[in-house]
């Protein structure tokens, strides 16, 4: 969990950072490409998650491991 919750922060926390900046400021102003790397990055986290789950939480991997029809399960 400390692998989810690590990457979690490190892919969401810049793109709420520059929420924060660029709705309390009045005038600053975003670059687009900035904005596009934020959301890159907190989709990459959306991306990612299943696979961190599949391959590092247990309960995940049974299943899966299940649900493999030439590989049995213990």
């Amino acid at each position: 969990m400390i692998l989810v919750s690590a990457f979690y922060v490190i892919s969401w926390l810049p793109n709420g950072i520059l929420y924060l900046i660029v709705n309390t400021s009045t005038s600053y102003t975003l670059p687009r490409a900035v904005y596009l790397v934020t959301v890159i990055m907190a989709f990459l986290y959306t991306s990612a998650n299943p696979f961190i789950y599949a391959t590092k939480f247990d309960p995940v991997k049974r299943v899966l491991v299940g649900l493999i029809p030439w590989k049995k399960s213990s």
